[in-house]
């Protein structure tokens, strides 16, 4: 990465995107998935599809840890023993994949995810999650998936919401579960980024100190707006927050 990440040097209209996506990722990390996925189309807005997937890393780094330590008591680790080893094939994938996908192309990838996402999020609610297999085999395409449109375009938020959901997780336990797996898999990523990629250098790692105080005060909002909901109404709330990212991405 070539290029210097500075708040300072951004106009007020870029850092007020900025600004959101550190509370929408806070929220992302405590149960308001739809949230995360909005943040991706608005950093993208300003840092361009690949390089805002380093510029995020960082960011996404700090949520998770209070992801966790809020959720760490509510986790299926079961899922996430078969969920980690694919993932990590998947972040493998798509470290050696994005070295030759063209910024358009990202976009379109980021899109196309997003969408399909929203299709079977929708499928699921209106009776289709009866017919999803609970086994091996899912959860390792799940987490291949994941950890591929993780790596390309920080997406598998909306690839894990369907896996989770799928499995009939309780609200707690897919919020905590989710965080666990971002925390490991996030981490993972480092590597790639920075010798691979080349999208993540001091300076981002330093926006997302500077943001942290307001990502740490989106994690308490969605802490907050979970609690005020349903089980029926989270679900719903995360379509519904996809929706918007995705008409953002297409639109923007």
């Amino acid at each position: 990465m070539n290029e210097i990440v500075s708040l300072f040097s951004l106009s007020p209209e870029s850092l007020a995107l900025v600004g959101s996506v550190a509370l929408l990722l806070g929220m992302a990390k405590t149960g308001v998935h739809g949230a995360g996925m909005l943040s991706v189309p608005l950093l993208a807005i300003v840092f361009g599809g690949k390089l805002s997937s380093g510029v995020m890393l960082p960011m996404l780094l700090v949520a998770d840890i209070f992801g966790v330590w809020y959720y760490h008591r509510h986790a299926s680790f079961q899922h996430l023993k078969v969920l980690f080893p694919w993932s990590a094939l998947g972040v493998i994938a798509g470290s050696l994949a994005g070295q030759y996908i063209p910024e358009p192309t990202f976009r379109l990838i980021m899109a196309v995810t997003i969408f399909a996402s929203i299709a079977v999020m929708i499928w699921m609610e209106l009776g289709g999650r009866d017919r999803i297999p609970d086994n091996h085999y899912f959860g390792a395409v799940a987490g291949f998936l994941g950890g591929f449109t993780s790596m390309v375009g920080n997406l598998a938020g909306t690839v894990m919401a369907v896996y989770f959901l799928s499995m009939r997780l309780p609200k707690n336990v897919f919020i905590g579960t989710t965080a666990w797996f971002f925390l490991v898999l996030n981490w993972f990523k480092v590597p790639f980024h920075v010798w691979i990629w080349h999208t993540i250098n001091l300076s981002a790692a330093l926006t997302a100190v500077y943001l942290s105080p307001l990502i740490l005060a989106g994690a308490f909002v969605g802490i907050w707006l979970v609690r005020k909901m349903s089980d029926l109404a989270y679900r719903w709330f995360i379509v519904g927050m996809t929706v918007v990212a995705a008409l953002v991405m297409v639109f923007r």
